[in-house]
Parts: C-alpha cells; sequence; structure tokens
C-alpha cells in the first residue's frame, strides 16, 4: 500500500482556536480504495483536521496536497470540485427543499437562460437514490423524512461527484442495521472506483469490519497508525486514551433498598403493553431491546411525556399519575434523554446555565437569578463528574459529546432525583468517556439511587447492569439477573425466542 501515491496527504497540520490548539502538526494520508479510519476520543481533533481538509478552516500551518499537487482548500465547494467530498456527522440539509435539490444544492443542472433542468435534476437523482436501495424519490421532502433517511441523502451528496476522497463522519449513529449494510455496500463500490474513504467511527466493530488501516489522534496529536488486520480493540484503545479499559460484565453483587419505582402492567397503544418491572434503591436496570421494541416510549411514559392507556406507576410504594414532566421532577424522576443536543442542552447557552436551567426560579432574588448559587452547583457537578472544560463560561456546543453529557447528567444530579432514567448515556461518545460514563453509573448505584439504562449496546447493558430486561415488539420478554445472563439467551429474548419466560 504504501508503494501506492495518495490519493490525498495532509502535512504538519496546525489549527488553533481562542485558548486551545486543537491540532498540533498532524500528518494523515488515504490511499486510492482503502477505507483509512480516524480514531480518537471527543475532542482529540478528527473533526477539526477534517474539516481542514473540506475546507470548512483553514489551518495555521501545514500543507495539503491532492494527488501529490499541493493545494488550498478555501472553501466546502471548492474542495467538492476538487473530489473531497465531506459526509458530516450533523445533517446539513434544507427541510424546506427537495431531496434533489438538497444533492445538488449550489449544483442544479440549468438550461437557457440559467432555468432549472427539473427533469435532467430528478433522472440523475433517481439514478443515484437506486444505487443506495432507499424508499424515497428525488421529489421527496427532505423535511418529511426520517433520521436515518436524511443521512441518506447526506450519503447520496458523495455520488455526484468524480470523489477522490470521502470522509465519512460517525455516518451510522442515525441508521438501522438494514441501512448500514447498504452503506457499507456503498462503501465498497467506491473503493472499486479507485475511491479512498476516510472513515470516523467510535463504533470499534465497525472500524473493523470495513477499515484497511487505522490512524490515531490524541490530544490534537498524532499517535500512529496501524494495519487493521494486525492489530485488536485493545492496542487502539491504548493508543487512543494511553490506557487499557476494563469492559468486564458486572457480576458484582449491588446493595438493594426499598423499591424506590414499580410499573405494573403499563400500556400504550401498539407501542408496549402490559410492561411490569421493579427498580430498587441502589441498582442498574438495562432495557435492551432492538428498534421499535418500545424502551424509549416507557421512559417517556414514566417521565410524564407520553400517557399510558392503562398500567400504574409507584413510587416508594405509592401510586402515582405523572402527567408531565414538571409532575415527574416533583416526584424525583430525571430523565437524561437519547438525545442530548436536540432534547437535553441548549447548545448555545454556557455550560453553568445548562447546569441549572431546571433551577432559575429556585435561584432567583427578585429580578435577579444568582450568579453564585449557579456557579457552586456547576462547581460542585463540574468536580463530582469531572467535566472538563476550560471554564463554566463555556459555550456547551463547543464541549466534547462525553463532556456534553456530564453535563446533562449534572443538570438532573443537580434535582436530587430519587430515579435516574438515562437513554443511550454513550451514543456517538468515545471510548474513553463512555468508560467514565459507565464508572459513573455504578457509582450513583452504590450512591443509593435508582437507575434505569437504556441501550442498543449489547456489551454496555452488560457492563453496566445489575438485572436486564429484554423487550421484544413492545413486551417484557424476559428478566435476567447480571449472574445468569449469556449473549446467547439475551439475543434469543429481543429477538422474541424465549424458552423460559421469566418476567
Amino acid at each position: 500500500m504504501s508503494d501506492t501515491k495518495p490519493a490525498l496527504r495532509l502535512e504538519n497540520i496546525v489549527k488553533a482556536f481562542p485558548g486551545v490548539r486543537a491540532l498540533d502538526g498532524v500528518s494523515f494520508e488515504v490511499i486510492p480504495g482503502e477505507v483509512h479510519a480516524l480514531m480518537g476520543e471527543n475532542g482529540a481533533g478528527k473533526s477539526t483536521l477534517m474539516k481542514v481538509l473540506g475546507g470548512i478552516y483553514q489551518p495555521n500551518e501545514g500543507t495539503i496536497y491532492i494527488e501529490e499537487q499541493e493545494t488550498v482548500m478555501h472553501s466546502p465547494l471548492q474542495a467538492k470540485g476538487k473530489g473531497v467530498v465531506f459526509i458530516h456527522q450533523e445533517l446539513s440539509l434544507a427541510d424546506e427543499l427537495s431531496v434533489a435539490e438538497n444533492i445538488f444544492l449550489g449544483e442544479l443542472p440549468r438550461k437557457s437562460f440559467g432555468r432549472v433542468d427539473w427533469d435532467a435534476l430528478y433522472k440523475e437523482t433517481d439514478a443515484i437514490l437506486g444505487k443506495l436501495n432507499v424508499g424515497f424519490n428525488a421529489k421527496t421532502r427532505v423535511g418529511d423524512l426520517s433520521i436515518a433517511n436524511q443521512q441518506m441523502v447526506e450519503i447520496a451528496r458523495a455520488l455526484t461527484v468524480d470523489a477522490k476522497a470521502v470522509i465519512f463522519d460517525e455516518p451510522t449513529a442515525s441508521l438501522t442495521d438494514a441501512e448500514k449494510v447498504v452503506l457499507f455496500d456503498v462503501i465498497e463500490d467506491l473503493q472499486k472506483q479507485g475511491v479512498g474513504i476516510i472513515y470516523i467511527s467510535h463504533r470499534m466493530e465497525e472500524i473493523f469490519k470495513i477499515s484497511d488501516r487505522i490512524s490515531v489522534l490524541r490530544d490534537g496529536q498524532y499517535r500512529g497508525t496501524l494495519l487493521t488486520k494486525d492489530t485488536n480493540e485493545d492496542e487502539v484503545t491504548k493508543l487512543m486514551i494511553g490506557r487499557s479499559l476494563d469492559l468486564t460484565r458486572n457480576v458484582e453483587a449491588p446493595e438493594l433498598g426499598e423499591v424506590a419505582l414499580e410499573v405494573r402492567g403499563l400500556t400504550c397503544g401498539n407501542l408496549y403493553k402490559d410492561v411490569s418491572f421493579k427498580v430498587h434503591r441502589g441498582e442498574v436496570v438495562g432495557f435492551y431491546g432492538l428498534v421499535g421494541a418500545g424502551r424509549t416510549e416507557i421512559a417517556e411514559t414514566i417521565f410524564g411525556l407520553r400517557d399510558a392507556d392503562a398500567g400504574s406507576i409507584f413510587l416508594e410504594g405509592q401510586e402515582v399519575k405523572i402527567n408531565s414532566p414538571v409532575e415527574a421532577i416533583r416526584h424525583g424522576i430525571s430523565l437524561v434523554p437519547e438525545d442530548r443536543k436536540g432534547q437535553g442542552l441548549v447548545l448555545g447557552m454556557n455550560c453553568r446555565d445548562n447546569m441549572t436551567l431546571l433551577q432559575v426560579d429556585d435561584l432567583t432574588a427578585g429580578p435577579f437569578v444568582s450568579d453564585g448559587a449557579e456557579i457552586a452547583i456547576y462547581d460542585q457537578y463540574r468536580d463530582r463528574l469531572d467535566i472538563r472544560s476550560p471554564s463554566w463560561r463555556q459555550t456547551v456546543g463547543n464541549l466534547s459529546g462525553g463532556n456534553q453529557q456530564k453535563i446533562v447528567i449534572g443538570k438532573w444530579l443537580s434535582m436530587k432525583p430519587n430515579v435516574l432514567i438515562v437513554d443511550e448515556p454513550t451514543r456517538g461518545i468515545d471510548v474513553g468517556s463512555k468508560s467514565e460514563i459507565h464508572n459513573l453509573i455504578r457509582e450513583l448505584a452504590k450512591q443509593g439511587y435508582a437507575v434505569i439504562v437504556i441501550s442498543s449496546e449489547m456489551p454496555e447493558v452488560l457492563h453496566v447492569s445489575d438485572r436486564i430486561v429484554a423487550m421484544y415488539h413492545g413486551q417484557v420478554m424476559r428478566e435476567f439477573t447480571a449472574e445468569e445472563v449469556t449473549e446467547d439467551s439475551l439475543v434469543q429474548a429481543i429477538s422474541g425466542i424465549v424458552s423460559d419466560k421469566v418476567a
């Protein structure tokens, strides 16, 4: 592979922001026809490096080469014109425009007098969509698509140009398993055409499935490149964070307190039915199942975001009626949502204000909010959760995913809840921060919290849970203790195959 000239190469790239040196002399290359994975913790510099390559940021120092020709990328459109396509983790689509208009935005085919050639636009778009095997067409309004299908529109953009390199930044974060298969087929086709693929992901199983080489960044610096076939997850993790991680299953017996939450016969339309379970103080109960199993909807009902058709909720042995999140909070229930950016944070606000957002009324003296009280709350949970930010003034949108998640958890812990529900606690978070969140969840249980963890990742739910509730099509199929659960039995349960129903 080293004998082949790179499709593109970055040499000694430096990028600094006020107070932060995001990239410190980083070099990187991708060979035509290879999948080169770029890994590192949140904040390591991966996305910044790719934004330099994609023309979004201008480097302070360093050089970009396209097929060994030195070049400068002044804009994403210029980068695309030179064969570099960036498929962003954060969707950058116009909801009110059609799929075709989004895919060819800025490059719409024209007829005489500058008129848009709509027939050509729709024909070319449908041809691209056919390669992706999607269930929508060129004229579909993007705002009417699911998040997963919007991601497929982003991917379709890569197929409109004669690409030399395509950058995929966490492309599977919103995709179903079936859509992932389609994506990997597209990547394989691009490889066969000699396109270099740069693949950024925290998901080790994907990296080892599709990549040829793995390069690692840490703290804005290049740490090394490994051949995927010659390495393993532990070696990559050590390179990323400087240490090994404890990813063993949880078999530690919890010290259970009283039952903090009990659900009996909870039913909500076709989403879930006859769901019953208990959560003790000092216990982590994991909910595991496929997409559509009803896990999140149960949490939303407990938190007052969704009305149940039948069933009862008990807190500390007393039946309660929860019709809104305000009532849930009053009863000591907190929910860390699956979508931390869309539902858990105000990205344009600073760390302190996000942390104390739910307590503004309590911290108000006359017409003013007490700055001192807000800062004291932030400082307490910054230290307790090891939140890494230059100061409370830092805009939350500029933090890494792991630190953003800690802000959300801190916000809810500051409300002194009895029951903490955490939905997909480590989605989009690097392995180092993931381990910290897992340890935090276990520690909260030891402190007497009753914790529910909803996760789509089997290793995660096995690692943090004292009991696991396996769900299938809105039903609890089986409950497992940490000691009795096996991967096979868990997979069978969430697939609807249960030989010994315990639930």
